[in-house]
């Protein structure tokens, strides 16, 4: 026990597990990997790395899927028509937007980054030291958030198309809090207490999360003295526009059908757009009559009923395993080069696709129990990433809190660049696309950073009487303010489009990638001053 403790912490000192002959003595699966040269195991182990990517994008996907029929839910509501004075079913949501554009969308795009950073709280227990993937990695994925994904939202809409913002107010709250999260971080790591975090530091910062829900949505309905006193913009009919969507054709081939989305579970074989809970025709109140005959229904047909609908989804769970272990060509691709990297794509995805044809369909308990499970699979695969993470900066010598915000934010944020993308090609506006960016920065730290310190800070108060000791606090400090710099240059230049273009997103294709180029250059420096500083050079 305490060589496995001794172990972690010289992994949170960026110091590698590495015996006298200079060999790294841990290993993955089996000790004969030590016998391998250290360049192999390094390349088999980022193998390895990306690999899980992909298996995060693919369960992500089925993530989407199940947050899109939670957030779809209603309930029905008898009322009286004002107008005809009979009783109507009023169907109204269960939540709201914008709470659910906070806790399900930037919850689910970040928990990839949640899950490694609690595991490595977990697996830090009774150490005096926090660990260092988890903030570190939460941090990169910040900039990488704020930076590459605002890039792309930029130049995705249409040449000359342009996107902004519906609801300044709200997204200023948003933009608030997210700014001041990691202000907070800079005032507990080097003001209040430096280099030590207390359990009523982790405990306030975890607080603050309920205080941004509570903001956003006084915002959201105009509280009076709590809010903003700024207009929102009329919402147009179709908040997301009918477009054609994905289908697979009669004869079972497939037109442009999507690989991280590898199942059909909707009867008809349409792939589900999780944007479209925002869709005014689908999310708006819906009023119908009230049957006469629903007391005459009897009990027999309504349990042939449900009979039926149990047997529906049963064969849509097998139609799961079926879809996983088939392959769909498209009659688009002539060319036989781009069917053999088809198949060989498919090939790659098979074992993660029948892996997660084990998750619910979405359709039972209005996708609840899929959404459980999908974060089930995720924190396996974050538990993974940590794994050939301590492997990769033990084999190379790389400190682990580089690799963290670098290889790590960039592989784990890639829900949330999926996410924004699909926002910002198929939204009329740029609320959800922008939103889910400075929401998910906001996660990251209250929730990402707060409750792994929280973990650690509780068992350390309790076990030992001590707080918990942040070892590279200047490393991470310094990260925290280039975050805070180059972010005010990335704001800046929205507000300037906003000014002189009319909006956030799209616009002239030139000044789209001046844009795009910008923001990249902004995250390169942030990655660039922050390695050299965690590495002591600067």
């Amino acid at each position: 026990m305490a060589s496995k403790h001794n172990y972690m912490a010289e992994s949170i000192l960026g110091i590698t597990n590495i015996s006298s002959r200079g060999r790294c003595e841990s290993y993955l699966l089996f000790h004969g990997e030590t016998v391998l040269g250290s360049g192999l195991r390094a390349f088999l182990y980022f193998l390895g790395l990306a690999y899980c990517f992909i298996g995060l994008s693919a369960i992500t996907a089925r993530f989407f899927r199940s947050m899109e029929n939670v957030v779809k839910h209603t309930r029905e509501v008898v009322k009286i028509d004002p107008d005809t004075k009979t009783e109507v079913i009023k169907h109204q949501k269960v939540w709201n937007y914008v709470i659910a554009d906070i806790t399900l969308l930037a919850f689910g795009t970040s928990f990839p980054q949640i899950s490694l950073a609690t595991i490595d709280a977990i697996r830090n227990l009774g150490q005096i030291y926090a660990g260092g993937l988890g903030p570190g990695t939460l941090v990169g994925s910040a900039a990488f958030d704020l930076f590459p994904i605002h890039a792309v939202c930029v130049v995705v809409p249409k040449a000359g198309t342009l996107k902004k913002i519906s609801d300044i107010g709200v997204w200023l709250v948003e933009l608030f809090w997210s700014f001041w999260a990691y202000i907070w971080l800079y005032i507990i790591l080097e003001v209040w207490t430096p280099n030590v975090i207390t359990l009523w530091e982790a405990l306030l910062t975890v607080l603050q999360f309920g205080l941004l829900l509570l903001h956003a949505y006084a915002q959201d309905k105009r509280w009076p003295f709590v809010s903003l006193p700024l207009e929102r913009s009329e919402r147009p009919e179709e908040w997301v526009p009918e477009e054609p969507i994905f289908v697979k054709n009669a004869d079972g081939e497939c037109d442009q059908c999507s690989e991280i989305h590898p199942i059909d579970e909707e009867q008809d074989g349409n792939i589900v757009d999780i944007f479209s809970i925002h869709s005014k025709t689908r999310t708006g109140d819906d009023y119908q009559p009230v049957p006469d005959n629903d007391a005459a229904e009897s009990s027999n047909q309504t349990f042939g009923k449900v009979a039926q609908e149990n047997f529906h989804l049963l064969s849509i769970w097998g139609q799961q395993f079926l879809d996983a272990l088939t392959s769909t060509e498209s009659k688009k691709m002539n060319s036989v080069y781009l069917r053999i990297a088809r198949i060989s794509w498919q090939s790659i995805l098979a074992p993660w696709r029948l892996l997660f044809a084990f998750v619910p369909p979405y359709h039972i308990a209005h996708g609840w129990i899929a959404f459980i499970c999908s974060l089930i699979f995720i924190s396996g695969i974050a538990y993974i990433v940590t794994k050939l993470t301590d492997l990769i900066s033990c084999v190379t010598g790389i400190n682990a809190y580089i690799i963290a915000f670098t290889a790590l934010a960039s592989g784990t944020s890639w829900p949330d660049l999926v996410a924004s993308k699909i926002a910002a090609e198929r939204q009329i506006t740029a609320d959800s696309a922008i939103a889910n960016i400075t929401c998910s920065n906001s996660v990251n730290i209250y929730i990402g950073i707060g409750v792994p310190w929280l973990i650690d800070t509780l068992y350390n108060f309790i076990a030992y009487r001590e707080p918990l000791r942040i070892q590279n606090a200047q490393g991470l400090s310094f990260s925290l303010l280039m975050f805070f710099l180059t972010s005010i240059g990335c704001i800046a230049v929205l507000v300037f489009r906003r000014i002189t273009l009319g909006a956030e997103l799209g616009g002239p294709r030139l000044w789209a990638w001046v844009t795009f180029i910008y923001f990249m250059l902004l995250w390169v420096v942030f990655v660039v001053l922050s390695s050299l500083r965690v590495s002591g050079i600067i």
